[in-house]
């Protein structure tokens, strides 16, 4: 479940007015919490890192809705997709196929099956993620050398574009990916004293777990200048900003 961008943003406006620290506009809003998603979002990965290696120590709770592991792969679950790429003769690799709903901002190559025709058509082989020398090297040697069941693949840059190079070449490919979380917005139009009308048809909520709500709000403060040591401040906040936007309706 998304995080409302209309209530963090006026939970954010909320504070700062009780703090007296001025006015944060939506353009000003906007810019930040892109930031201070994107940042949580990363925060994942050396969290989940800490957390996989006590699992493997034995010191995790693995009871259903207390295992730390799981939690923080399940905040990962919406950013996980299957990319579509397309061979491309010209760049002599795959590129990802804009035409099929391409376009989304790659941040981890997973699992990548290469299908070959007559070959596992409905399972495709795992294909092995290495450098582009060792790439090279393995594919010129005899004894070495990827076949249809046993495929390499590496990775490199194209004109700003993800390219995918696959020894055999395969007749298609599928990604499994993560993807950078789509940027917050909070639409507005103006009202005829000038202020600033929610407009949820022009918004984008945060594309983050709902459980990540106060944190979106204490790490926006610190951008804007306030450190809120007690989070319960923040459930305040909360309400009460709830509590103007359904006076706003009445």
């Amino acid at each position: 479940m998304a995080v409302s961008v209309d209530k963090v943003y006026k939970t954010v406006l909320f504070i700062l007015n009780k703090e007296q620290r001025g006015y944060v506009t939506p353009a000003e809003f906007n810019s930040v919490a892109e930031q201070v998603q994107f940042q949580i979002f990363e925060s994942y990965f050396p969290d989940g890192n800490q957390q996989y290696r006590k699992n493997q120590q034995n010191f995790q709770n693995d009871t259903e809705f207390f295992n730390m592991f799981k939690d923080i792969s399940y905040k990962l679950y919406p950013f996980e997709r299957e990319v579509n790429f397309i061979y491309t003769a010209g760049a002599d690799g795959f590129l990802e196929d804009v035409a099929l709903g391409g376009s989304s901002v790659i941040y981890k190559i997973g699992e990548v099956l290469s299908n070959y025709t007559g070959i596992n058509p409905n399972i495709g082989s795992i294909t092995q993620l290495t450098s582009k020398a060792d790439f090279n090297k393995i594919t010129r040697s005899k004894l070495t050398a990827p076949d249809q069941k046993n495929p390499l693949f590496f990775t490199t840059n194209r004109l700003g574009e993800l390219l995918i190079k696959v020894s055999p070449l395969p007749a298609t490919i599928t990604v499994n990916a993560l993807t950078i979380p789509i940027p917050p917005n909070w639409g507005f139009t103006q009202g005829g004293l000038g202020q600033y009308i929610y407009n949820p048809n022009g918004s984008t909520d945060f594309e983050l777990d709902i459980s990540e709500q106060t944190n979106l709000v204490i790490e926006l403060l610190k951008y804007f200048g306030i450190i809120i040591n007690d989070p319960t401040i923040i459930q305040a906040a909360t309400q009460e900003a709830q509590s103007m936007t359904v006076n706003e309706k009445s």
